[in-house]
């Protein structure tokens, strides 16, 4: 049992599915896995354990943000022994043709976090995806004809920022999407030389103005689900 995690030695798996909102691991484990059990509900943040294809996988809830999520990668990885971390979640389209309910993969992660200056004094840390993961996420998409788009997404420490045309400089040089946890989950996995990867639903557009709803949010993102699964199998 760790600070904020109550799951008993054993009972997470190796490999861990990571949405920010916990009833959308609720969903995931219950959707998905076979016989999943609730291993934590401290602080309402949601975890299961189950198998898919035979093997043990584990879902759960990190909040939304850098500073609650690292929480969760650190506890997960140095009391539990987690050794892959696949975040799922949710993002805002800042290209025209990154459309509402694309899967993105985050490649790597620009951010506007202050999370690694206090690590890497007067330099820039470029924090990437694990490539084996990444591959078989690739690999699974192109064999059921899942359209995907791969590159550099923006992790945000703000959800609201005071101008709103403030994503077209991120967008001129490249950025996909915004999120609000990648940033720090690669760092992390490095740090420990685990394996880490975000899949994400475009749930929004900066473009546009489009926006799915909360429901949908929630229970929508089968492709993504499914695309995580197939790279978390051994």
């Amino acid at each position: 049992m760790s600070i904020h995690i109550e799951a008993k030695k054993g009972e997470i798996a190796e490999t861990v599915l990571m949405p920010g909102d916990p009833l959308r691991a609720k969903w995931i484990a219950e959707t998905f896995l076979e016989n999943p059990f609730c291993y934590n509900q401290v602080r309402g943040m949601l975890g299961y354990t189950g198998t898919y294809n035979g093997q043990r996988i584990s879902v759960q809830g990190s909040g939304m943000g850098m500073p609650s999520s690292m929480i969760y990668f650190h506890e997960l990885i140095n009391e539990y022994g987690v050794k892959n971390i696949i975040r799922v979640g949710s993002a805002g389209s800042y290209q025209k043709e990154v459309k509402l309910n694309d899967v993105v993969l985050a490649m790597s992660a620009s951010t506007t976090s202050g999370i690694n200056n206090s690590r890497f004094i007067n330099s820039d840390y470029s924090p990437t995806a694990n490539f084996d993961l990444f591959q078989k996420a690739v690999n699974y998409a192109r064999e059921h004809n899942i359209h995907i788009k791969a590159g550099n997404v923006l992790s945000s420490d703000e959800f609201y920022v005071d101008n709103p045309n403030d994503f077209k400089l991120w967008a001129e040089y490249g950025i996909l999407c915004v999120e609000m946890e990648t940033a720090g989950l690669y760092t992390i996995a490095a740090k420990y030389n685990v394996r880490a990867l975000t899949i994400l639903t475009i749930s929004d557009s900066l473009v546009t103005g489009e926006r799915l709803s909360a429901k949908e949010r929630q229970t929508s993102f089968r492709d993504m689900v499914e695309i995580a699964l197939a790279a978390a199998l051994d």
